[in-house]
């Protein structure tokens, strides 16, 4: 395995859209209740806040500006944003981009590389299947459920300094040297023009076995047609 080391505000003091490649690799290391899981991170999405950036991002939980959900995204970079999916799936972002400005980083998909035994009961419990170690972590809710964060209790628990909150610590290390190779495209499963090329803001390791699908969102793919089709002339 490469070499890592821990995070740093600086190092994700950056926007999303310019952090977010190098999260590629890096390791996320919790420790829930007394068991430890490190998840190797391989697939990531950026999304930025309503002012983040020079586009806005029809795509993110704060496109309308702070709320109590998202309150976590506006925060200190290097907390986690953890968040409930579907009432069920508890995903996790890194917080990235300055204080007041928000800005959080999806982790999408890895590989747990420690950890196996607890990621797999966890996820048993939760699912009911794990059908290879390859999927423990294939997918935002399955990450989610294999290191064990949780929404509400963990939402804002910092991945710099490893404090304890509710019973879990969580610490993120990056890669020394960046993944030589890095792929772009839409993101997944986001509605309508935000998850189309218009916003090619996911980023995967090419060729690891631990990225999930892509699948289009809901009136994504009509909005892409409308995107990619050229205009009219007089």
């Amino acid at each position: 395995m490469s070499a890592h080391r821990p995070a740093t505000r600086a190092d994700l003091g950056g926007l999303p859209l310019e952090v977010a490649p190098r999260l590629l690799g890096a390791l996320l290391r919790t420790e829930v209740d007394g068991e430890e899981v490190v998840v190797r991170v391989s697939e990531v999405e950026a999304y930025h806040g309503r002012g983040t950036g020079e586009v806005p991002d029809p795509g993110s939980h704060a496109r309308m500006g702070p709320t109590t959900r998202n309150a976590t995204m506006w925060g200190e970079p290097g907390h986690l944003y953890v968040y409930l999916s579907h009432g069920i799936h508890s995903c996790v972002n890194v917080v990235s981009g300055p204080e007041g400005v928000a800005g959080g980083i999806l982790l999408r998909g890895g590989e747990i590389v420690e950890g196996e035994d607890a990621a797999t009961r966890r996820r048993l419990e939760r699912r009911g299947v794990v059908r290879s170690p390859l999927d423990l972590a294939r997918g935002p809710g399955r990450l989610g459920d294999a290191v064990g964060l949780r929404h509400p209790q963990h939402d804002g628990i910092d991945a710099v300094t490893g404090a304890v909150q509710a019973g879990a610590t969580a610490r993120l290390e990056l890669r020394v040297d960046p993944v030589p190779d890095i792929a772009t495209g839409p993101r997944v499963g986001v509605a309508g023009v935000a998850g189309t090329a218009a916003f090619p803001w996911r980023f995967w390791i090419p060729g690891d076995p631990t990225v999930s699908p892509f699948r289009w969102g809901r009136g994504a793919q009509e909005a892409a047609g409308e995107v990619a089709r050229p205009p009219v002339l007089d």
